[in-house]
């Protein structure tokens, strides 16, 4: 292996002990605890789970969480009101809706209720909107992206003129990942299920952002000696050594990668850390907006 490891585990306990020490002095200056509310509709227990890492998070460092589960056949009217409901409280500095939401909802509508300056999971079609224009600054980016960018940064890993190639459109992290590397000046394509010889494409890059949701799909011989590589994915393949019968591997052959690349992030432990990590920034910043 000659990949350097990029370790999201203890950059995020990084992002955190320092969020957690601006948090204790505005408290110590009188300021409100910053705070963050989720709401969860219905009973999805990977999101349930997501919800309660999140409000772990707030806790250990010194934040309020406010946690508002609705029925799973919850309207839109009454979703949308209770996010109406949190814009208007000023203790509540940031809003979360867990995603996805359930199917006879209308997702854009719910994320666009949210205050512009309380988004701070950066969804909101303005802040992509932001995100998307030379010259402009969404009031928050997309926690995982920011957290796959900031740990390119964190490596030392060169931004500006390189060749980056993301394998993923999604909203949530793939089209907003592209959208933040163009911005820091790499040159960016998104590939994904269309995309002619993607393999061909993959080879050329210097920065690889896999999150594509397919198991160990981009090997070892795709990618170009000294590459930087983040892994987004998170999937589970069987393995008859461990007690649960799988293990968790990313979008990329890790093994294979890792004998070409410079840089790799290593999945668990990668990418995922930084989510919440980025999370709670933002929340911190939310409440330095509105409140400082």
């Amino acid at each position: 292996m000659t990949a350097k490891i990029i370790d999201g585990t203890a950059i995020a306990k990084e992002v955190r002990a320092e969020v957690k020490e601006k948090v204790a002095k505005r408290v110590a200056a009188g300021k409100p605890q910053p705070g963050l509310a989720t709401v969860l509709v219905g009973e999805r227990v990977d999101s349930a789970t997501y919800v309660r890492m999140k409000q772990k998070a707030c806790a250990d460092l010194g934040m309020n969480s406010f946690h508002r589960p609705m029925p799973i056949d919850a309207t839109q009217e009454e979703v949308e009101a209770l996010v109406s409901e949190l814009n208007a409280d000023p203790a509540v500095n940031g809003i979360l809706v867990q995603l996805p939401l359930p199917d006879h909802l209308d997702e854009e509508k719910v994320l666009q209720a949210i205050d512009l300056e309380k988004d701070v999971d950066g969804f909101h079609p303005i802040n992509i909107g932001r995100l998307a224009q030379k010259g402009r600054e969404p009031v928050f980016v997309p926690c995982t992206p920011y957290g796959c960018i900031y740990l390119l940064k964190k490596a030392g890993v060169e931004l500006s003129g390189a060749n980056a190639v993301v394998l993923g459109r999604s909203n949530i992290v793939g089209m907003p990942a592209a959208l933040l590397l163009v911005k820091e000046n790499a040159t960016v394509t998104v590939v994904h299920s269309r995309t002619k010889n993607i393999e061909d494409v993959v080879r050329n890059a210097d920065i690889i952002i896999a999150a594509i949701g397919m198991m160990e799909f981009v090997k070892g011989d795709w990618v170009k000696p000294g590459a930087a590589i983040i892994d987004v994915g998170i999937n589970e393949k069987p393995d008859d050594t461990k007690k649960r019968g799988y293990r968790l591997v990313g979008d990329v052959n890790y093994e294979e990668a890792a004998e070409v690349a410079d840089y790799i992030t290593p999945v668990p432990g990668g990418v995922g850390p930084m989510t919440i990590a980025m999370l709670m920034a933002n929340t911190l910043r939310a409440a330095e907006i509105q409140q400082d």
